[in-house]
Formats: structure tokens, C-alpha cells, sequence
């Protein structure tokens, strides 16, 4: 997923982060400095979703405005970063769990 919050709030007319942290405090979303630096000019690592409605209303915009999906850049198991998935129909050895302190595993 890519963050796009500054973008969407511009094209609001909102230019500024602290302009965007003084409306959601407005609406009860008090943010810190540091985190609300986070979010204006980076990815942020967690945020909650109550939050992200808040942001939703006060910029009046959709989340799918403010998360844009990226799927190109999810990789499968095993898969070497810029490489190609395995064939189609390539066999492929299963995967048996273990435990770490060697007992058994209960009968499936």
C-alpha cells in the first residue's frame, strides 16, 4: 500500500500539516507533532482505523484516496526480490510443520 495523504489533502487545499492537525483536533483526533510528521511526509506504521474515519471526514475524501494498493510489489514465499514466480504446474516440495523442541506433532 502506498500512503497517500499529502497528495489528497492538496488536492483539498490543504498545504500544510499543521493546518491538517489543527481540523483533526477540531474532530476530537488529537495528534502529536512527531506523529502527525509521520504521516504528512512518510509512511506511517500503524494507524488506527477510527483515525483514518476521522481523516476521511475532515478532508472529505474516501480511504481508497488515502491507501492506493500496490500489488506489484507483493512477493510469494521463496521468491527472490525482482524475480519472476516459479512456472505454472512446477513441482514443489510441502511444507511439513515441525516443532522446535522436537516432540511430535498431534495425528491431522
Amino acid at each position: 500500500m502506498r500512503w497517500n495523504l499529502r497528495l489528497t489533502a492538496a488536492n483539498k487545499g490543504i498545504w500544510k500539516a499543521s493546518e491538517l492537525q489543527r481540523s483533526l483536533a477540531e474532530h476530537g483526533l488529537v495528534i502529536s507533532a512527531g506523529k502527525m510528521s509521520g504521516l504528512w511526509s512518510g509512511q506511517p506504521v500503524s494507524l488506527k482505523l477510527e483515525d483514518l474515519d476521522v481523516i476521511c471526514v475532515v478532508m472529505g475524501c474516501e480511504i481508497g484516496d488515502l491507501l492506493v494498493p500496490e500489488p506489484d510489489k507483493v512477493r510469494r514465499p521463496g521468491e527472490a526480490s525482482g524475480q519472476q514466480a516459479a512456472a505454472v504446474g512446477a513441482p514443489t516440495s510441502a511444507v511439513v510443520p515441525r516443532r522446535r523442541d522436537g516432540r511430535s506433532l498431534p495425528p491431522q
